[in-house]
């Protein structure tokens, strides 16, 4: 019961990852609070959760939704001990594709978009949320959803990377800021990880990325979740400011 009592938020903790890793935290003792966009899987997910939980429908690219989420939290808990920020969306696609040297086609501004604002300024938002919470209560902790790419790039993923490399770069910032509040701030990068998104992917393709994986196979969200759950604990309390793989020794692209 490493986070008994402790309130915990997690974005995006409707399915994936988000779900795994709010579960471990309630089984840890925490009241874990989630937000998502889809609420009818959120409502499925906050049964599983305990009496203590609670689930909001949040759009985490509005700050005033996430405001408004961090107000009601703290009004009916008191306070707010962890966040994860884990919500983001994929939009794939290639800067730009020639074809016997004319342009055939090329990533969209609105996918461009569209991720920076969930993945990078998502992340923003609940930071710039919390941290005033936390200071004022003596402390806290911030944990950011990174990923390998954003450490090693990946072909056709120039939004994506982008954003996971910035909450790379955000998380370095905010830790040197916000240390002497007695806040730590982390980031996890999952390798690639056998959430419901991914598992619907071909056969092939799966395996391709266990051929590339040493340890020979997908991550499971729980693996995941374990790491997020350390770096929250105490257990880590001397550790702010870096960035935790969780890949299976995958170095994406060889």
């Amino acid at each position: 019961m490493r986070m008994k009592d402790k309130v915990v938020l997690v974005t995006g903790g409707a399915a994936g990852i988000g779900k795994a890793t709010a579960l471990r935290f309630a089984e840890e003792g925490a009241k874990v609070v989630i937000c998502d966009v889809n609420e009818a899987v959120g409502q499925e997910t906050l049964k599983l959760l305990g009496k203590d939980a609670a689930f909001y429908k949040v759009n985490v690219t509005s700050r005033e939704d996430v405001q408004k989420w961090v107000d009601d939290v703290v009004a009916k808990y008191g306070r707010i001990d962890v966040i994860v920020s884990n919500a983001g969306v994929l939009r794939d696609g290639q800067l730009v594709k020639v074809k016997e040297g004319n342009l055939v086609g090329q990533m969209s501004e609105p996918d461009f978009d569209l991720v920076i604002s969930v993945n990078l300024k998502g992340v923003f938002n609940c930071a710039q949320a919390v941290a005033p919470v936390m200071a004022k209560q003596g402390g806290g902790v911030i944990l950011n959803a990174s990923s390998v790419v954003g450490l090693d790039g990946n072909f056709g993923q120039t939004n994506y990377v982008a954003t996971k490399f910035g909450v790379i770069g955000m998380t370095k910032v905010w830790a040197r800021e916000l240390g002497k509040f007695n806040i730590r701030v982390n980031a996890v990068a999952p390798g690639f990880t056998a959430t419901e998104m991914v598992t619907a992917m071909p056969e092939k393709v799966l395996d391709g990325m266990k051929s590339h994986t040493p340890l020979g196979r997908l991550g499971e969200p729980r693996d995941i979740a374990n790491a997020y759950l350390f770096l929250a604990s105490d257990d880590a309390s001397f550790i702010t400011g870096e960035v935790l793989r969780v890949d299976g020794g995958i170095v994406v692209g060889t």
